[in-house]
């Protein structure tokens, strides 16, 4: 599995929101800046961020990005899911119930559920305020990720 751009951009975005949640409404220009990545980038993610309920905006002087959701209550695999899809590592596990006519008499099936456990477990495990307070533990109040 290798996360694309997007979301790891997404993600860098959403921990800029959530350090800065007391600024209120935080512009995509100050975003970019801090983070070092293209407004225009960001541009494109915000759409992603705003369809799954991750993102609040508001239009106007004091208008920018917000998060939607507690940063508790946001998760990597929350991100991930709305930037790159589904996180399965193979087809036949993307939809809710496996439609593979091989499903039964499949050897390696098995590796697939695992693995896909497994990343979701992780991914689902980890929220934006674990990675702030990761940070923090870490690097004090430099927080670059």
């Amino acid at each position: 599995m290798k996360i694309s751009t997007k979301g790891r951009y997404a993600l860098r975005m959403l921990y800029d929101l959530a350090i800065h949640s007391e600024d209120g409404y935080v512009s995509l220009k100050d975003i970019a800046e801090r983070q070092n990545i293209s407004k225009k980038y960001l541009e494109q993610i915000v759409p992603l961020m705003n369809k799954s309920g991750i993102l609040r905006t508001n239009r106007g002087n004091k208008g920018g990005y917000m998060l939607a959701r507690k940063p508790d209550e946001i998760t990597v695999g929350d991100v991930l899911r709305a930037t790159e899809g589904s996180l399965a590592p193979v087809a036949c596990l993307e939809a809710a119930t496996n439609e593979c006519p091989r499903a039964s008499e499949c050897s390696t099936l098995y590796v697939w559920e695992g693995l896909y456990k497994q990343v979701t477990e992780y991914l689902d495990g980890i929220t934006i305020q674990s990675i702030i307070e990761h940070n923090l533990y870490m690097y004090g109040n430099d927080y670059c990720i």
